[in-house]
């Protein structure tokens, strides 16, 4: 296993331990908001790196195209289910979000079955690097004023950039691979 492969792998390893430290601590405590901020930007930092090592070295495998965009979806969609069980991100934002993560899913399963790899669209890049920024500045939340209210702004603001960017992402999917649903003959 390559490094790259080895970094997606450690992505997907931090996502339980993300999830058991942020639930443990509970909503209002701060201290475990930035231990859970710290692992989920490190982890997000695995991503930007195995990219980078990846084409740098030309070290891209199957492997890495198949489980980088899922170690992503791990990682930010219990980041968002944890946020949401606290009240800060609505259902429905969620659901678009994870609705499109299936669909994606699904069409990479088989595109799979099929022999092909769909690798992941710069659109796709995109609302993953606004997903988890919007993670971050929640995981944060910055309650001291005068920030507060920017922060609130803030928070909201790329939350509705992260699901325009979601529902691109999945409409520029739907279109580049709308063969890979046609009948087999």
């Amino acid at each position: 296993m390559n490094l790259p492969n080895k970094l997606t792998t450690l992505r997907m390893f931090l996502v339980p331990v993300f999830a058991v430290v942020f639930l443990a601590g509970g909503a209002d405590n701060d201290l475990t908001r930035i231990i859970s901020c710290i692992i989920f930007c490190a982890a997000s930092l695995t991503d930007m790196l195995d990219g980078k090592i990846a084409r740098k070295y030309n070290l891209i495998t199957d492997y890495g195209k198949f489980m980088d965009p899922l170690a992503d979806k791990l990682l930010v969609c219990t980041a968002m289910i944890c946020l949401m069980s606290f009240g800060q991100l609505p259902a429905w934002v969620l659901i678009i979000i994870i609705a499109r993560e299936f669909i994606i899913s699904g069409f990479r399963l088989v595109a799979a079955d099929n022999g092909v790899v769909i690798a992941a669209s710069y659109w796709g890049k995109f609302k993953t690097v606004f997903q988890m920024a919007m993670v971050i500045v929640m995981l944060l939340r910055i309650r001291v004023e005068p920030f507060a209210m920017f922060f609130k702004v803030l928070e909201t603001l790329l939350m509705y950039i992260a699901v325009i960017l979601t529902v691109v992402s999945l409409i520029d999917y739907l279109v580049k691979n709308r063969g890979v649903l046609k009948e087999q003959k």
